[in-house]
Order: structure tokens, then C-alpha cells, then sequence
């Protein structure tokens, strides 16, 4: 089949493109290459798509109406993945306006493609922040997500409304994502496995926010793409899927570990897979931040009968060594441009 699948450079993106060219599909990927984070990053993943000749890059923003109109217009897509978006929590806080445009307005213009194109599926991510100030754990694909603490969740809280929407309206199959905590090789700067990494390698202090009480469902990015590939082919309205209480073709699911570990545990994790203790600063919460997350998987194991179930020790082993070759090729990529 062919797919579009936007965020192509992202963190997710580059691993769910990687695994539908793996099985013969063919790819455009789409990113707008922002300066969110470090472009050496985001080519290294590019560099891994760009050989396959099943597979297109496109340099678009989503907020841009018409590009992405003539784009779903010129490539008739089968399937869409649209994993694009203005990522960070906090980040949210101090710029506003950019998840506008990408989270919502981007979001729009995939659902109008959709609708003007007749797609057969639109999965798209969404997150787990949307459970906000939610207390009843773990969380169910059926509570209640109205109390969000970020502009971000609220964003991805407003994707999943406007997906129903074009659902119900045009009966578009359209399946939300909850994503919870991804981690792995690849990986974004501004995320506490990287974080956490640089400081303790380069002996310098880490912050370690709610006094590392807080609680994550940290999920290992193989499980997470294991779950995107397997949900496409579950197609809302089409098939017997069991994330949609709704007579719309529509589902929402979570993917996580189903295992949440303190970030006690989790300092752990990266101290030993580093090989040297981290020096840690503790600190209060930060505002956007949400003592705990954890994912009620059954709606997903129903579904496709699969479940994440990478440990944090072996997740956390494969990432610092792909750290640290990362590390060397940009040493080296700068080395050269002297």
C-alpha cells in the first residue's frame, strides 16, 4: 500500500517508516525539519530512510493549506500515520502559538486531506497527557479527559474531538494512539533518557524533579512501533475492533508498558547502563507535569493481541550505546566542517 506518514524525521516517525518499507510498502514521509532540536539528529534518521527506493521525503509544514491539499491530491495515499507535532510538554508553556499551528491547524488539514481523498485509515498519535489530573490509575481508554495541565494535552485532547468529528461526519476510519513516555535510540534531546545520559557521562548534575517520586509507564520504541504497525490494519467500522464505544469509525487506544517505575528506578536504569552514579539536584515538580501515568493495555491486547514488554534495564542498555555512537559521528561531522 502507499502511506503517508507525516513526522518522518521525528523520534517515532523514522522507526514506523522503517518498518512499513520493511514490509514492502511504499512511504512518503513528511516533516517540516523545525529547529525544535538539534538537524543533525533529524538528517542521522532521514539518513536511514533516504536509500530505500520505496521511500519519499517531503519538506511541509502541515499549518501550509495548500501544499498539503495538492499533496493528498497528487500522491493518493491509501493509509495515513500522522505522527507529526509540536512536541514537549513544557515547551507548550513558553511558546503557545507553534502548537496551534501544528497540533491543531496540522491536524485539520490531515483530516481534510482524508476527507477529500477518501482514505481508508487515519491513525494518529495522541498521548497520555491527555489523562491530566486524572487520580483513578491505571488509565482507561473510557475516563474521563477534560482536566488537562498543558496547552500541549490539550492540543492532543482536541486532536482526538476532531477525529470523531470527521468520523462521524464522513465516515472517515480514524484511530487515536495514547502514547506513554517513549524511549529508545534515536530518541529527542529534550527527554529525560538524553538528558539524564549526557549529564551523567559528562559528570555533571541531574535534576531530579518531585524528589523522583514521579511515576512513568516508559515505553521502548520497538513495542511502540510493534503497536502503530499492527493498529493500521485494524481498520474502525471495518473490522472487529474493541477501542471505540462509538457508532462512528472510530477508536482510541493506549500504548504503553503497563508497568509504570518511579524515576528513582528509572536513574537506575541509566546509572547502571552508563557504568557511573549520577549526581542528582532534587526538585520540586514542574508546572505541565503530572505525578504519575500508567496504561491500561487490555483494549490494545484485545485488539491485536500484543502488549509492550521491554524492561527499562534492557531499553535503557540499547539506548546509551546508541548514545554514544551518536555522539561520535557528530564529533566526527563537525571535525570534518573545520
Amino acid at each position: 500500500m502507499k502511506f503517508l506518514v507525516t513526522g518522518a524525521a521525528g523520534f517515532i516517525g523514522t522507526n514506523v517508516c522503517l518498518r512499513l518499507l520493511e514490509s514492502g510498502h511504499e512511504v512518503v514521509g513528511l516533516d517540516n525539519l523545525n529547529t525544535y532540536y538539534i538537524p543533525e539528529l533529524k538528517q542521522h534518521r532521514l539518513d536511514k530512510l533516504l536509500p530505500n527506493t520505496q521511500f519519499r521525503f517531503v519538506k511541509l509544514d502541515l499549518a501550509d493549506r495548500e501544499g498539503m491539499a495538492q499533496l493528498f491530491k497528487e500522491e493518493q495515499f491509501q493509509r495515513v500515520i500522522h505522527l507529526a507535532a509540536q512536541a514537549g510538554v513544557r515547551y507548550s508553556i513558553e511558546a503557545p502559538f507553534e502548537y496551534a499551528d501544528s497540533n491543531l491547524i496540522g491536524m485539520l488539514t490531515i483530516l481534510e486531506g482524508c476527507r477529500q481523498n477518501k482514505i481508508e485509515h487515519l491513525v494518529y498519535a495522541s498521548s497520555s497527557s491527555v489523562y491530566g489530573m486524572n487520580s483513578k490509575v491505571p488509565f482507561s481508554e473510557s475516563d474521563q479527559v477534560d482536566q488537562p495541565v498543558s496547552l500541549y494535552a490539550a492540543s492532543k485532547k482536541a486532536n482526538e474531538l476532531m477525529a470523531h468529528s470527521y468520523s462521524h461526519l464522513y465516515n472517515i476510519p480514524t484511530t487515536g494512539l495514547r502514547f506513554f513516555t517513549v524511549y529508545g535510540p534515536g530518541g529527542r534531546p529534550d527527554m529525560a533518557p538524553w538528558l539524564f545520559t549526557e549529564a551523567i557521562l559528562n559528570d555533571k548534575p541531574i535534576k531530579v524533579f518531585n524528589h523522583g517520586k514521579m511515576m512513568r509507564d516508559f515505553t521502548y520504541i520497538d513495542d511502540i512501533v510493534e503497536g502503530v504497525i499492527r493498529i493500521q490494519d485494524i481498520v474502525p467500522g471495518q473490522t472487529s475492533d474493541k477501542g471505540s464505544e462509538t457508532k462512528a469509525p472510530y477508536s482510541i487506544y493506549n500504548i504503553g508498558n503497563n508497568q509504570p517505575i518511579q524515576l528513582s528506578e528509572f536513574i537506575e536504569a541509566i546509572e547502571a547502563a552508563c557504568g557511573k552514579p549520577a549526581k542528582k539536584i532534587y526538585m520540586d515538580m514542574q508546572p505541565g507535569d503530572v505525578p504519575k501515568t500508567y496504561a491500561d493495555t487490555a483494549q490494545l491486547e484485545a485488539a491485536v493481541g500484543y502488549k509492550p514488554a521491554t524492561s527499562i534495564q534492557d531499553g535503557m542498555v540499547k539506548f546509551v550505546e546508541w548514545y554514544k555512537e551518536f555522539q561520535r559521528e557528530l564529533k566526527a561531522h563537525k571535525g570534518q566542517q573545520k
